[in-house]
């Protein structure tokens, strides 16, 4: 097969990742076997089969993937990592009795910036290691979250929270939003961090606030990041109380266009379907979440069919009970298969796309990240191929979805540094991680 995006020149390359095959994502669908992908410094300089990279780079450091497909990082476009401290708290519950009777009143008791920032470390841990190279955070003390992202190197849209009660962040409606612009102000212009608003959900919000948000997104030009349509219950209690569904009363306040980033989406009318493409809003699909809360079912094929650019998330760890991308696919393939009555709904290539660049045209970072193209930023994962689940080998990206699991990552690299090598992290000390796990464990189940 022909290569990609094939020319560099020789003086900008540093390194090249020869991998066994290679799938940009973009082009949709092609599998580039033998190929060589050249990195300078944080970026990728192009694709092209091993022996003519080497014969134009015949200086850059070599790293030899001889059994491995390489890629995009995936991206988990919606999760809130510090709730990796509450996994298996409060499980085989529905939502409201899930959020209301356990996850807010054990939150409330223990949140605060020590345990945001010691919940991101162990999710930025496990994320590496299952082949996440970027994240949609939505949590409280987005400063702490925002630091500690930074300083693992690691890249993160981080959700600026607002919701009508108050909370160890903030006390009023104004703290929340002085404070998401205090932060948002901080943290502009960082390389690997950026900002959302993330009103947590219709039923939380105030009309009031949320045309504060859409004035306030559009003068910043920074997503919105809402939970909407999460469950039946939710659309019917904003039938009684507000006369419509909540997605026509996010319209009435202008919260439906470009900078919405849709979280969950499970109840859906077909004129509703239209009117999010037409509009351009990105929705996230979290179905692994989704069936364990049994909240319903994203018409993702629908979507997909419509033209809505639809990403992948995992939720929070207290919901689902893993930031796995890769179990996150597999279920998602097979989740959009029984809801649509089609074998053929989300095929594997779209499938990795909705985790990859799907997820960073959400972000609004599609010319930055999601897929191996010259000129993108380097961020990148391998995954040996080699092993009994994921042998013999027909159909590169078919094995990606359905057979191969986080624990067959090898290698990962955000903005060119390598971050996971030989499945041992970079930079990160996991028994100081698991020790502070074990303290939390004490410390939220003495409270709860």
């Amino acid at each position: 097969m022909s290569s990609v995006n094939s020319s560099h020149p020789p003086h900008a390359v540093d390194t090249l990742l020869e991998a066994r095959w290679v799938v940009p994502v973009e082009p949709h669908g092609v599998v580039l076997e033998h190929h060589s992908v050249a990195l300078a410094g944080d970026r990728i300089v192009g694709i092209a089969p091993i022996e003519l990279a080497r014969e134009r780079s015949p200086n850059a450091k070599r790293v030899e993937l001889a059994q491995h497909v390489l890629l995009p990082g995936l991206i988990n476009a919606h999760t809130h990592n510090p709730m990796t401290l509450m996994r298996g708290l409060a499980d085989d519950l529905p939502l409201m009795t899930w959020l209301q009777q356990h996850i807010w009143p054990a939150e409330a008791k223990v949140m605060g910036p020590e345990y945001a920032r010691d919940g991101v470390e162990l999710a930025i841990a496990e994320m590496l290691r299952g082949g996440t190279t970027c994240c949609n955070e939505n949590y409280f003390f987005p400063d702490v979250i925002a630091a500690t992202y930074r300083r693992h190197g690691f890249r993160a849209m981080v959700g600026l929270p607002v919701i009508e009660f108050p909370t160890a962040w903030a006390k009023s409606t104004e703290e929340y939003f002085d404070k998401a612009l205090a932060v948002h102000d901080e943290f502009k212009g960082e390389a690997l961090i950026g900002t959302s608003f993330a009103p947590h959900a219709p039923y939380t919000v105030s009309n009031a606030s949320f045309e504060r948000l859409r004035m306030l997104s559009d003068q910043l030009d920074i997503p919105v990041h809402l939970h909407l349509h999460e469950t039946a219950q939710e659309v019917e209690d904003s039938r009684r109380d507000h006369a419509v569904r909540p997605f026509a009363r996010m319209q009435s306040l202008g919260i439906i266009n470009d900078h919405l980033i849709a979280v969950h989406m499970t109840q859906l009318l077909d004129s509703e379907i239209a009117q999010i493409h037409e509009a351009g809003v990105s929705i996230v699909h979290c179905p692994e979440s989704n069936l364990k809360l049994a909240s319903g079912f994203c018409p993702a094929e629908q979507l997909r069919r419509a033209g809505v650019n639809i990403a992948l998330g995992t939720d929070g760890c207290a919901s689902n009970n893993d930031l796995d991308m890769f179990g996150e696919m597999r279920s998602a393939a097979f989740l959009a298969k029984g809801v649509a009555g089609d074998a053929s709904a989300w095929d594997a290539a779209s499938t990795l796309r909705a985790a990859t660049l799907n997820g960073a045209k959400a972000l609004g970072w599609g010319d930055r990240i999601g897929s191996i193209e010259a000129g993108k930023q380097a961020d990148l994962i391998a995954v040996r191929l080699d092993d009994i689940e994921t042998s013999p080998m027909y159909n590169v990206i078919s094995q990606l979805v359905y057979a191969a699991g986080r624990h067959q990552v090898s290698d990962v690299w955000i903005a060119g540094v390598r971050k996971l090598e030989n499945r041992v992290l970079v930079g990160m000390d996991i028994r100081e991680l698991m020790t502070k796990a074990q303290m939390w464990q004490t410390r939220i189940a003495s409270s709860a």
